[in-house]
């Protein structure tokens, strides 16, 4: 179920997507698939490295606040989190979930934290096989998604998208500015030196959680890390809206990017974070029926030409 837009169609809708960095393709393949449950949405390369996987992971149909996206580099170093990056993808899961869940984390060796509590909302952190940090949360209201289930991982327990992600910034000002002032978010909660901030856009994966921590190193890219988030609008006509205002106001912001699924505008908030805005057009089947999204390597067209040799130069996932 794609989550509707309220109000003001020219606005910030919540979070697109979020992108990270993997390590190896099928150990990122079988975790997200076999073990959250989430649908391999596609299997294409980095437009700008062809002889690298992107995966799509998400719902049935690849809705916008579901996409999770990785790069998967085949020895590629462990990256740490630190300030200058997002730390933390939140997903939302169903009231009762988690006893499920641990036993899951438990049966495939997932590293895991006990159960706590954040703003109200009980919590459950745990990592990936590349050290990503990810969470389970039980929102306050019932998230009505419905969500992509496997034969293991059923309706009742499976997540149903983002609840929102965590910035870790050693100065918070001006990244909350950019997240009041263009973006439409307001400043919900704080708890010591984590600020909640939320768009009324949507209802769903609609929160962003600031950490200050003004001593704290900055972030090394690499495995187990995220590369950037992307927040939502309707079309192109809203994007271009938000490229206008983003570099009236001084940012370094990009042309328009056509992504084959979205199109894309890019830039970095003061604290270095890679900040995308990407439209819901033209989605996730526009090169596959949607019974067979994922089934299939998707080259871009420009690729097209090269693609024994790309497939000769990927990794080995079957």
């Amino acid at each position: 179920m794609v989550p509707k837009i309220k109000l003001m169609e020219n606005r910030i809708a919540g979070l697109h997507h979020i992108t990270a960095i993997a390590g190896m393709a099928k150990q990122n393949l079988d975790f997200y698939t076999n073990v959250m449950g989430l649908r391999l949405l596609k299997k294409t390369v980095n437009f700008d490295d062809p002889g690298t996987y992107h995966f799509y992971y998400g719902d049935e149909k690849g809705s916008a606040g579901t996409i999770l996206t990785f790069f998967p580099h085949e020895g590629a170093r462990r990256g740490s989190a630190g300030t200058g990056m997002a730390t933390n993808i939140a997903y939302a899961v169903p009231e009762g979930s988690f006893d499920f869940w641990i036993d899951r984390f438990e049966k495939h060796y997932v590293t895991y934290n006990k159960p706590s509590e954040k703003f109200g909302e009980q919590y459950l952190t745990f990592l990936d096989p590349d050290g990503l940090k990810l969470e389970l949360v039980i929102p306050k209201k019932q998230d009505n998604r419905i969500p992509w289930e496997t034969d293991e991982v059923k309706a009742a327990v499976a997540t149903r998208g983002f609840h929102g992600v965590t910035l870790t910034v050693q100065d918070k000002e001006k990244t909350a500015q950019v997240l009041t002032d263009i973006f439409g978010y307001t400043l919900q909660e704080q708890s010591v030196n984590r600020y909640r901030y939320v768009t009324d856009a949507v209802d769903t994966a609609n929160i962003i959680d600031l950490v200050e921590l003004p001593h704290e190193p900055r972030g090394l890219g690499g495995a187990g890390t995220n590369h950037h988030i992307a927040f939502r609008v309707k079309n192109e006509d809203v994007l271009m809206h938000f490229q206008k205002k983003i570099a009236d106001l001084g940012y370094n912001i990009t042309q328009k990017i056509d992504r084959n699924y979205f199109y894309s505008l890019y830039f970095r908030e003061p604290n270095g974070i890679l900040f995308e805005i990407a439209t819901d057009n033209p989605g996730f089947g526009i090169d596959e029926p949607w019974e067979e999204l994922g089934t299939g390597l998707l080259l871009p067209p420009r690729y097209e030409s090269r693609r024994a040799e790309i497939e000769a130069a990927l990794p080995k996932i079957d």
